[in-house]
């Protein structure tokens, strides 16, 4: 596990994942903000669960988020799209309803970023959220993101086209906490 000031991110285990499916991926409205690709009926049980437990892949990393004081699972944090060539990677997290609000996602960042930049050696990691999520936007800030860019009418989310704002943060800007 490796461990920031509230959270935890460790490996998913399979209780895991009905929890989080049930709470992260059958909310369709929410789900369809934090995905590009569409929602569409998924059995927690099935591999194509975006939650399903997998082997260790070289393109994404995906832990489980664990609160250290209850030791409760609040979510999920990944890094996607790694690209080994250039160095690079995304960053994804969703916290359970119960565990937003609290403060948990600036130390999510920071431990994602301390594992891409620190264990893994990539040079830069992106975030791309909408918007319209400040919550999201004020962490990742918090956490030494710059805002680099919007990209206009990107996501179709739940019947309409929503802007995508684009974050950055670079190794050499990377303050460990």
């Amino acid at each position: 596990m490796i461990r920031g000031e509230k959270i935890g991110l460790r490996a998913r285990l399979e209780s895991d994942v009905p929890v989080l499916h049930a709470e992260l991926y059958d909310d369709v409205a929410t789900r369809s903000r934090a995905d590009s690709r569409p929602w569409r009926p998924i059995s927690p049980g099935s591999d194509h669960s975006p939650f399903a437990v997998a082997g260790p892949s070289d393109q994404a990393a995906c832990f489980s988020v664990v609160e250290l004081d209850s030791q409760g699972l609040a979510g999920e944090a990944l890094l996607w799209g790694i690209d080994t060539h250039n160095r690079t990677a995304h960053l994804g997290i969703a916290l359970r309803p119960a565990f937003r609000g609290r403060g948990l996602s600036g130390d999510v960042l920071h431990v994602l970023c301390e594992y891409g930049f620190a264990v893994r050696g990539l040079q830069r990691l992106q975030i791309e959220t909408l918007t319209d999520n400040a919550p999201m936007l004020a962490a990742a800030t918090r956490a030494g993101f710059t805002r680099e860019g919007t990209l206009r009418h990107s996501a179709w989310v739940y019947g309409a086209f929503a802007d995508e704002a684009v974050l950055g943060l670079l190794a050499s800007e990377w303050v460990r906490p």
